[in-house]
């Protein structure tokens, strides 16, 4: 059994568990959302734009709300995610809601046995690509997955970000830009409520912006941008400050929190 194989089911055990927990929290917000609230951020919104007749494929969905953010837009939505309990509840708000998304319940890397379909637009977004060992086939999986001129997009946190561990209630500096070796993590509560008392067992994987960049380029994909910032949508991290357009940054601002980056299918 690849070692890998057992991290994912830990991974996956957590993230049910945390679905859960994230469902009732104020940081997802559910009767907002179900209220029309989206639960979409500016990054990817200025990126996409006008997404109403496209087809869109939403890797590692957690419970859809994005997905189906971008299906109240218009879009013809699928996504994906490693949670049965997340899938479970993505699809009750789906027809909850009265609209057309279908979810998947997968390992985003296993995408292409389950999903044959090819999209307008591929999306992915902030803390996905942690939970994978290689790139590669991820890269592969998403040139696979695009129709020939499609577009490829993710907001995603910077791998400065991961170098840190947090769990003492600062950043410590602890962890290599590049490790190979898997990170593993436990601690009470989760990042949308950290006085829940549920257990997160997590093993994750940092990877450098030039893995990210290359996983792609050499699975057919032109990178039209790459983008640094040091605002962040999300106050997950401690003692962020909120600025006045409501997004969260470092008090020193040092170093970037977000990286987008967006490409397209030439052949």
């Amino acid at each position: 059994m690849n070692p890998n194989d057992r991290y994912f089911e830990i991974n996956k055990a957590t993230w049910n568990n945390k679905v859960e927990v994230h469902a009732v929290s104020e940081m997802y917000d559910l009767v907002a959302f179900k209220n029309g609230k989206s639960s979409l951020m500016p990054y990817e919104l200025e990126a996409l734009g006008n997404v109403n007749g496209k087809s869109l494929l939403h890797l590692q969905c957690h419970f859809g709300q994005d997905t189906l953010s971008w299906s109240r837009m218009g879009a013809k939505c699928v996504g994906v995610d490693i949670s049965d309990e997340g899938i479970k509840l993505a699809q009750k708000l789906n027809e909850e809601l009265g609209l057309d998304a279908d979810f998947f319940c997968c390992n985003v890397l296993d995408t292409s046995r389950y999903i044959k379909d090819s999209f307008d637009i591929v999306f992915t977004s902030y803390g996905v690509i942690g939970w994978l060992p290689d790139l590669k086939p991820w890269g592969q999986m998403i040139a696979e997955r695009l129709k020939k001129g499609g577009t490829f997009f993710m907001a995603e946190f910077h791998p400065i970000v991961w170098m840190f561990d947090y769990l003492e209630g600062k950043p410590n500096l602890k962890y290599g830009y590049m490790q190979k070796e898997a990170i593993y993590e436990e601690y009470e509560g989760t990042y949308a409520d950290t006085n829940s008392k549920m257990i997160s067992k997590e093993y994750g994987w940092n990877h450098g912006l030039g893995e990210v960049v290359s996983a792609l380029s050499k699975a057919g994909l032109h990178i039209e941008y790459l983008k640094e910032n040091d605002e962040s949508p999300y106050n997950v991290l401690p003692d962020l400050l909120q600025t006045d357009s409501g997004m969260y940054v470092t008090k020193d601002r040092l170093y970037p929190l977000i990286f987008t980056l967006k490409a397209t299918k030439i052949n």
